[in-house]
């Protein structure tokens, strides 16, 4: 075995004794969500203004509509971050909610915009009530969201049940009173899962969360702008005479 030469020695003697391994992964930034916001919420505007200028019929909406829930659901529980589902999901539900829009418009002239300006007034206002910590995301905050939305599906799920036998069901989907308290609940409800999913950005920024965690957060972005939209503009059918 050589021995090292005086120079050698010095040098072995000045190297670092520890050499740190780079990072496993970029940590997430707000900037990132922000991004891949834009990214799936634009897949959905495009994929719902192609389905409005080809006038894709209902029907096909309501399977681009499943097949966006069925992914959804697929990345829900997926345990690893999948951009290719989360944009197919956009995609796809991008048609349903392109058909649906269309089909609101035919009959009320001037809706959509103004369901578009409505869930945009939404999210700025919640974006500045979590700002300004007028109200703080807490545990026992999340439980409340989390059972209002459990007992929110439940009601929807009996009144289509209902409905196959009683003509608009329990009331909460008809032109009545009762259907405009619900969606305007409803429309509520989806503002306080915006401040979930800012809350939710905000500590995976936080906690060092990897950059590709980003996408699930746009995701849920996404999810719940959709939702505010669709209840917006049922909404706001409720008050608008066909033309």
């Amino acid at each position: 075995m050589p021995v090292p030469s005086p120079e050698q020695l010095q040098d072995m003697y000045n190297s670092p004794s520890y050499v740190p391994a780079p990072p496993a992964y970029r940590t997430m930034t707000i900037d990132d969500v922000v991004v891949r916001s834009f990214m799936t919420l634009g897949t959905l505007v495009v994929t719902g203004a192609a389905a409005w200028v080809l006038d894709v019929p209902l029907w096909a909406g309501v399977v681009s509509a499943i097949i966006g829930i069925v992914l959804s659901m697929i990345v829900i529980f997926k345990e690893k971050v999948s951009p290719p589902l989360i944009l197919g999901y956009a995609a796809f539900y991008g048609v349903f909610v392109g058909v649906i829009s269309h089909h609101f418009e035919n009959f009320y002239n001037g809706i959509v915009l103004q369901a578009v300006i409505g869930t945009a007034l939404a999210f700025a206002g919640v974006l500045a009530v979590y700002a300004l910590r007028i109200v703080r995301v807490t545990p026992k905050l999340v439980r409340f969201v989390l059972a209002a939305a459990i007992g929110a599906m439940s009601l929807v799920l009996v009144n289509w049940i209902v409905g196959f036998f009683v003509s608009g069901g329990i009331g909460i989907r008809t032109d009545s009173p009762l259907g405009w308290i619900f969606s305007a609940a409803m429309i509520l409800l989806g503002c306080f899962f915006l401040l979930l999913d800012f809350a939710q950005a905000e500590e995976a920024v936080k906690s060092g969360a990897p950059a590709k965690y980003s996408w699930m957060c746009a995701f849920g972005l996404t999810l719940t702008l959709v939702w505010i939209y669709l209840e917006v503009l049922r909404l706001i059918s409720y008050f608008s005479g066909s033309d």
